[in-house]
């Protein structure tokens, strides 16, 4: 078993970078989100490729940019949005020799890649978790120049390959399937079918929190505000200007504006990878 210890020292962050592992379930009685990756799917699979537990926690970048260097031998792996790497490719077990720089490009298609190091980023834990929640400004500060990051010893196993063939983020229009409610009968009828009819542009305001759609405004049929009751991701809320908010990762415990609709927990990881000014649809999951 390879000895744990400083692992990696970060170069540059690009427009964000952020540690993230599975986030703190459970915890929403007590205020607290769960935030985590926002691309589940994508954590999970860079920690295989590298022989940790799904869970360990690993470096969310958005839109690449991110430089590090290893500061002993370490076993990394880059997935999600496909940023060429200076070293290795992405989706591939990629070995760093001490002193070895791995640079993050701007990815050609999605939002959020994902570096995970053999053993897990052992940054310090808050409530249970690594992650870094945004919007509650909990868990480790998002990465700085200079800033190193440990990582625990090696995994007794080892990966079981190379290279994962697995399909990219989606480049232009992308579906996510919805339920309808709770809280549709709080608008015209008129307005669930254009939001399951016309395409909906990202907009620049979009981030870990939730993402901003700009389209056309969903009509009221009943006027006032509900009391704040629970949210969820993938929550379709809409406030008084009528257009539309996505809840992602790092959404709000709470909100007082009613629901449109819900996306399905499956269809968030491709949702977490869709990038300002890229269309989406919505449509009904089959019942």
């Amino acid at each position: 078993m390879t000895r744990g210890g400083d692992a990696l020292e970060v170069l540059a962050t690009g427009p964000l970078a952020t540690v993230q592992d599975l986030g703190r379930p459970g915890l929403a009685p007590m205020g607290v989100g769960a935030s985590g990756a926002a691309d589940r799917s994508a954590l999970r699979l860079a920690n295989r490729l590298v022989g940790n537990p799904e869970g360990a926690a690993a470096v969310e970048a958005t839109l690449g940019g991110l430089a590090v260097r290893a500061l002993r031998p370490v076993t990394v792996a880059v997935t999600g949005a496909p940023a060429p790497l200076s070293t290795g490719a992405p989706y591939g077990v990629i070995q760093l020799a001490e002193g070895e720089r791995l640079e993050l490009g701007a990815p050609p298609v999605g939002l959020r890649s994902y570096l995970a190091v053999r053993g897990g980023l052992t940054v310090a834990e808050v409530l249970g978790s690594r992650s870094r929640d945004v919007l509650a400004a909990l868990g480790p500060a998002p990465l700085a120049v200079g800033d190193v990051l440990p990582a625990g010893p090696a995994p007794d196993a080892l990966p079981h390959v190379d290279l994962a063939p697995v399909r990219t983020p989606a480049g232009g229009e992308v579906v996510l399937r919805v339920v309808l409610g709770p809280r549709d009968d709080w608008f015209v009828p008129e307005a669930a079918r254009r939001l399951l009819a016309e395409p909906w542009t990202v907009g620049q305001a979009s981030d870990r929190v939730g993402m901003r759609l700009d389209g056309p405004a969903l009509g009221r049929a009943v006027d006032g505000e509900l009391p704040s009751e629970g949210m969820v991701p993938g929550a379709v809320q809409v406030p008084p200007g009528g257009r539309p908010v996505l809840f992602l990762a790092d959404h709000p415990v709470t909100g007082g504006y009613p629901v449109i609709a819900v996306v399905l927990r499956a269809d968030l990881d491709l949702a977490a990878q869709v990038r300002p000014g890229q269309t989406l649809r919505f449509r009904t999951a089959p019942s």
